[in-house]
């Protein structure tokens, strides 16, 4: 990041977290064009040169944020930028898909490193600016497996779902110093993410116990349902989403947006735990399966 000078930020400075593509970069795109100052940050630093010649008003600047010396390195940065950051956007996040059986504890632990402690990070490293300034907005982005899982997705919503609380949490500590925390839920998006999940899991009726081999089998034709009739967004409509939470002179604490928010999310806020168990098991494809 460029330090001297002071621009003039009409709209001040924002710092979007996986910004190379996806929700991080369409939102990254259109903070710059309300006038903001973007710090985009992402691990590749390919995409994140190709987005700033693309965009004005966007600085580039790699950091792969599971690398504990790397993001440390980050928080020193922008605890001494001489513009505080006043809007952050936690985008960074990834998944991975198994049973709980099959997913290496390792695997998991790099997963809550990305979408949970680097999160809780930079969002303390922008805090004492934003103290400074009495005012800031802080977007985390969950999904709307923060709220229940999907079969196999397990480790992935146990991330989301622990977003949920520490924004939660923290909406109620800044209030008082004028700093917005706002949650952002999306449903099924058309991005990389599904590709990149699909990679870092692999084959895993190649290497599943045969037991669980009819658990997958079942999952997957009941999703295949599921999505038979599914219109899949892009990014863009939750990065408008993002964007009017920004802009808004009182944002709410959650937005939704996106498939499945009123078929599944909706009956997770309506039922108790029992209900919601019997319909998801239905949904998914598994309430009659015995193996």
């Amino acid at each position: 990041m460029r330090k001297g000078a002071k621009m003039e930020i009409p709209q001040g400075t924002a710092l979007v977290t996986g910004a190379s593509s996806g929700i991080g970069r369409e939102t990254a795109i259109k903070l710059a064009e309300e006038g903001f100052q973007v710090i985009a940050v992402a691990r590749r630093s390919e995409r994140l040169t190709e987005l700033a010649n693309q965009t004005r008003n966007v600085i580039p600047r790699p950091v792969d944020l599971s690398d504990a010396l790397a993001l440390e390195n980050f928080c020193h940065e922008i605890s001494g930028l001489p513009e505080p950051v006043s809007v952050l956007i936690n985008s960074a996040g990834y998944s991975i898909r198994g049973a709980i059986e099959d997913v290496s504890l390792s695997a998991i632990r790099r997963l809550f490193e990305v979408n949970l402690f680097a999160l809780i990070r930079v969002t303390q490293a922008c805090l004492p600016g934003m103290r400074q300034l009495r005012k800031g907005t802080i977007i985390n982005l969950s999904s709307i497996v923060g709220k229940f899982p999907f079969p196999t997705s397990g480790a992935y919503a146990a991330t989301k779902h622990a977003v949920e609380a520490i924004s939660d949490a923290l909406r109620m500590e800044v209030r008082p110093f004028g700093i917005r925390v706002v949650t952002i839920r999306p449903g099924v998006v058309a991005t990389e993410f599904n590709e990149v999940a699909n990679q870092l899991t692999g084959d895993l009726l190649s290497r599943t116990d045969p037991d669980y081999r009819p658990v997958y089998q079942a999952y997957g034709a009941g999703m295949g349902k599921l999505f038979s009739n599914v219109s899949i967004p892009g990014p863009e409509l939750i990065a408008g989403v993002i964007l009017e939470a920004v802009l808004s002179d009182s944002p709410k604490a959650v937005y939704s947006a996106g498939p499945f928010v009123k078929e599944i999310l909706g009956p997770r806020t309506r039922m108790d735990d029992d209900a919601f168990d019997l319909f998801m098991t239905e949904k998914t494809g598994l309430k009659d399966l015995k193996v």
